[in-house]
């Protein structure tokens, strides 16, 4: 039986996207639509939203709306659209006053901008008469969500079997705001279930009340589940969630093949397979040829596609890739952008190695697409990492990933053994630049052998399809409501 899923998110792939949020919104919800359950998914109408063959046009009887967060008034509307290449439509909240802005975030109002999205998630579907039996909300733009389904919408019989998932797709962004903006979250008498000692010292967070209020909250891999209960990884909100005990559960992020896979990718010229990887070797020299690097028959190729903070490890491969790149036969292609730092160093590394590196900054999705056909092997040193996609696309494109044993990395990466030809990727401990060096030794020592070959072939083997995670969310569904 269908289950009725009330699904809101700040991002949805490819219509706003700054990392994986927007990558697994879009690939559960079709993933949930597929399999007959009723998905109604809210996201803001923002002025940068991708509208490439999109077309929302609004609904006449969600035209005219108003909230009110505190003093401030809001108008809306509702508008409905389907994005190419997918079944599942999207409501997509329209209040110009916070959303028609330049950039999906950093404004100085961003905790009513999306107090504003979450509220009109319930109202609408009030208006709709949707009565979900799940709620589910994701990262801290939505995580007030679980708090309003107890207090502010809990009188409405509509909600009245309604149970609450949050999902943390990176506990390090919790969108704290001042305490002074406490009347924009319109609790009234239910003011109380704030965290008061939160208040007490001037500030709400957000991503706290979610913890603390949610039925069940996931994160978005095993490991990472264990690591955010502890001190070094859970910024600051792990006791909260080691109070929560069994409510917190992991569930790996997978992957839409149907836009990752090299046998029918659309960015790519040339297609490959496990069977047949002349393709790849072919897409590896045009890569080359036309971002004019000088690669040689034996050049181990690494590719980095990756936010450029200092989550992701870029400070280990500032202390490592120069002295990789001076002594040893390879190269890099990396597309990112973020801190200026981390832009930098990648802009002097290209005109130190102009032949055999090259920096685009800010995001292409073909460009992105051919650094995991083109790559030999994926970089991915991070400091701590909730889930990564692109470890798990490299697996399917053959491309070696090396990759810190954390989080979702040491969930889905599997340690290659020489000895037994066992394994997929090559893992470093430590967070340290000597750590990721060895690694990088490792892969420069057993590129061009037998050995790269069996874990192109293990890794491509693997097989992380939201048809598997995907049922995974809906047994937790079941476990919070029953069936359908």
């Amino acid at each position: 039986m269908p289950y009725r899923i009330l699904f809101i998110t700040a991002e949805y792939a490819p219509l706003a996207k700054t990392g994986g949020l927007g990558d697994v919104s879009a690939a559960l919800c079709q993933y949930l639509h597929a399999q007959g359950h009723d998905v109604r998914v809210f996201l803001p109408w923002y002025r940068d939203l991708n509208r490439a063959a999109l077309t929302a046009p609004p609904v006449v009887l969600l035209e005219g709306l108003v909230l009110e967060l505190g003093t401030y008034r809001y108008e809306y509307r509702v508008l409905v659209g389907t994005p190419s290449r997918s079944q599942q439509a999207v409501h997509f909240i329209d209040c110009p006053a916070l959303f028609d802005r330049a950039g999906l975030y950093g404004h100085a109002d961003e905790h009513r901008r999306f107090l504003l999205l979450t509220r009109a998630a319930f109202e609408v579907a009030q208006r709709m008469a949707f009565a979900p039996h799940i709620l589910h909300c994701n990262d801290w733009h939505t995580a007030f969500a679980p708090l309003y389904l107890r207090t502010l919408y809990a009188w409405d019989r509509l909600f009245a079997a309604t149970r609450s998932v949050l999902t943390i797709h990176n506990i390090g962004y919790q969108g704290a705001f001042w305490s002074d903006g406490v009347a924009d979250l319109s609790l009234g008498d239910a003011q109380w279930m704030l965290h008061q000692d939160e208040l007490r010292d001037g500030r709400i967070n957000p991503m706290v009340h979610g913890i603390l209020y949610a039925d069940l909250i996931n994160t978005v891999s095993p490991t990472y589940a264990q690591e955010i209960r502890t001190p070094e990884y859970g910024a600051g909100l792990d006791p909260y969630l080691r109070e929560r005990g069994a409510a917190v559960c992991g569930i790996l992020n997978g992957v839409d093949y149907q836009e990752w896979d090299p046998q029918h990718d659309r960015h790519l010229d040339q297609s490959y397979s496990a069977k047949d990887l002349s393709g790849k070797t072919r897409l590896k020299q045009q890569l080359a040829s036309e971002l004019s690097l000088s690669l040689g028959r034996g050049t181990l190729l690494f590719g980095i596609v990756s936010r450029l903070v200092s989550q992701k490890g870029i400070e280990l491969l500032e202390a490592v890739l120069p002295e990789v790149l001076s002594q040893s036969d390879c190269g890099l292609v990396a597309l990112g952008s973020g801190d200026a730092r981390y832009e930098k160093f990648f802009t002097q590394l290209a005109a130190d190695y102009p032949q055999r590196v090259h920096f685009t900054r800010g995001y292409s999705e073909r460009l992105a697409h051919w650094i995991e056909a083109a790559a030999d092997a994926f970089l991915m040193p991070s400091q701590y990492e909730p889930c990564g996609l692109n470890q798990l696309y490299s697996l399917r494109y053959g491309t070696v990933p090396l990759v810190r044993r954390t989080g979702g990395l040491a969930d889905s990466v599997t340690p290659y053994n020489p000895a037994t030809g066992q394994g997929d990727g090559l893992l470093f401990e430590r967070y340290t630049p000597s750590a990721l060096r060895a690694v990088l030794d490792e892969a420069l020592a057993l590129y061009g052998t037998p050995h790269w070959g069996r874990m192109i072939q293990n890794g491509m083997a693997r097989d992380y399809a939201w048809e598997t995670q995907g049922r995974l969310y809906v047994d937790a569904y079941r476990a919070l409501v029953g069936p359908a």
